[in-house]
């Protein structure tokens, strides 16, 4: 059942059943009363492996991803009876000087983060607590991966349509911005996302 004057967006998949209260985005899988979204289509998806190894002689430090551009980082973790640590260098390990951070927490597991691009602006997204599913999109090839770790660093590049969910209820996704905010660097709407990347088909 989906409710007068909801919008359902490009390729997405409505369970049997499903009662839909809310737009739906391009791509998503949705089920339940109320619907909620469950995963994506035509999505590569990727459970990050759990990394113990300090050195990363069994796991490469960065790894590309297959939407061009974004890159995952391993950062070393130091574990010991007082607890766990890991830590990075702000102008060496990162892919750029952050200007500004976030904080995103307190989300619902039933709520969707992101759905944007941005045009200029350079992000780097790390679970410091919990987990969260990261969709990335350029357009043309698209990934799902879990950040698990918070010594697991997720780099988005400019124009990567982006989406989290599935929050846990512990999760925080602390995120560094290359740009001050700035509302005119944000794409809100998917099909000027992929006009603006060149993809309309």
């Amino acid at each position: 059942m989906i409710l007068p004057g909801i919008r359902v967006g490009a390729y997405s998949m409505i369970g049997a059943g499903a009662v839909v209260t809310h737009d739906v985005p391009p791509y998503a899988i949705l089920a339940g009363n109320p619907a909620r979204i469950i995963g994506y289509t035509e999505t590569i998806s990727r459970a990050t492996p759990l990394v113990t190894d300090p050195s990363h002689k069994t796991t490469p430090p960065i790894e590309n991803l297959s939407v061009p551009g974004v890159r995952l980082y391993r950062y070393p973790q130091f574990e010991d009876l007082r607890g766990n640590l890991t830590v990075t260098d702000m102008e060496n390990l990162l892919p750029f000087t952050p200007k500004r951070y976030f904080l995103v927490y307190a989300v619902s597991d039933q709520r969707i983060r992101g759905e944007h691009a941005h045009r200029e602006c350079k992000q780097f997204l790390v679970c410091v607590s919990g987990s969260i599913h990261v969709v990335l999109d350029d357009g043309t090839q698209r990934e799902e991966i879990v950040l698990s770790r918070p010594n697991l660093g997720l780099y988005v590049p400019p124009m990567t349509w982006t989406t989290q969910y599935k929050f846990t209820g512990n999760a925080v996704l602390l995120v560094f911005a290359s740009h001050q905010y700035d509302k005119n660097d944000y794409i809100r709407d998917y099909q000027e996302f992929l006009e603006a990347a060149g993809n309309t088909d």
